[in-house]
């Protein structure tokens, strides 16, 4: 086995508290965004909230932000989920209740309105400035690829119990549920191809589509009402083989594993997109 090349402090990000995103533009039309990478929540939600860290850590996606390294252009949020989640429709982007979050009791108090109010400004916000960011690549290159990193829980029945079986937890999900398959397969399929021609600990990495999840979150729905004939969004779900779910502690070698996956599939995306005009 050798070394990892993973950079700790590239993976263990440690925005101000009150560092809603970054963003960096580059010379590209591929778009990465890890937005559910965040932790930070604001001191007056905190304060209602019965989930203690680690029950929140288990929901949320950490280091995903470090699989889009290698990608132009990337936003990576730094609110956790369980203050604002940006992958659901704003009218369910707070989880009021427990079937909305897992089935995880959220609040020892229920947040006020005016607290709910501040965090909806967070999705509004979020979703303008995307809109703004997504125009401005449309503008230079016609089209753009946009890859919406997650990752997923494989070990919910505790930490010595057996995983979910593989039949139904692929190591890398494609979500496709809001895209216009037809419209966009000479681009889907080679990311796929790329994505499951690479190897990882003596195999092929198993790749398939709308299996453990369809892609039906919000932001993908987003570009593809917004951005119909220039847009296409992939749902991207790693399964968590890159860290322990349950302790939050990442597996090095399995994180450059998955960085190389995101950065194997930019240049072929890139030509695919070359090829339509």
């Amino acid at each position: 086995m050798t070394e990892s090349a993973v950079n700790l402090e590239q993976i263990q990000l440690s925005p101000p508290p009150t560092a809603l995103w970054s963003l960096e533009r580059g010379i590209s039309p591929i778009v990465g965004t890890a937005i559910h990478n965040g932790h930070h929540i604001r001191a007056e939600a905190l304060d209602r909230m019965a989930l203690d860290d680690a029950g929140r850590l288990r929901e949320e996606d950490p280091f995903t932000a470090y699989a889009i390294l290698d990608v132009p252009n990337r936003i990576v949020v730094h609110r956790s989920r369980f203050e604002i989640d940006l992958n659901r429709a704003r009218d369910a982007s707070v989880y009021l209740k427990p079937e909305q979050s897992w089935d995880l009791q959220v609040w020892q108090e229920p947040p006020s309105p005016a607290i709910i109010a501040r965090s909806l400004r967070i999705h509004d916000a979020y979703y303008a400035v995307l809109a703004q960011t997504l125009a401005g690549i449309e503008a230079e290159h016609g089209q753009f690829v946009l890859l919406d990193i997650h990752s997923y829980n494989h070990r919910r029945a505790g930490p010595n119990e057996p995983p979910t079986d593989p039949e139904q937890a692929p190591d890398i999900n494609i979500g496709t549920f809001s895209m216009d398959r037809e419209r966009w397969a000479h681009i889907l399929d080679p990311f796929i191809a790329t994505v499951g021609s690479l190897r990882f600990r003596g195999r092929f990495m198993d790749v398939r589509e709308n299996v453990a999840f369809e892609g039906r979150g919000e932001q993908t729905r987003f570009v593809h009402e917004h951005f119909p004939q220039t847009g296409c969004a992939i749902a991207v779900e790693f399964k968590k083989f890159f860290m322990d779910e349950w302790t939050g502690e990442p597996d090095l070698e399995a994180l450059d594993a998955m960085r190389a996956v995101i950065a194997s599939a930019v240049p072929i995306l890139e030509t695919a997109l070359r090829a339509e005009r």
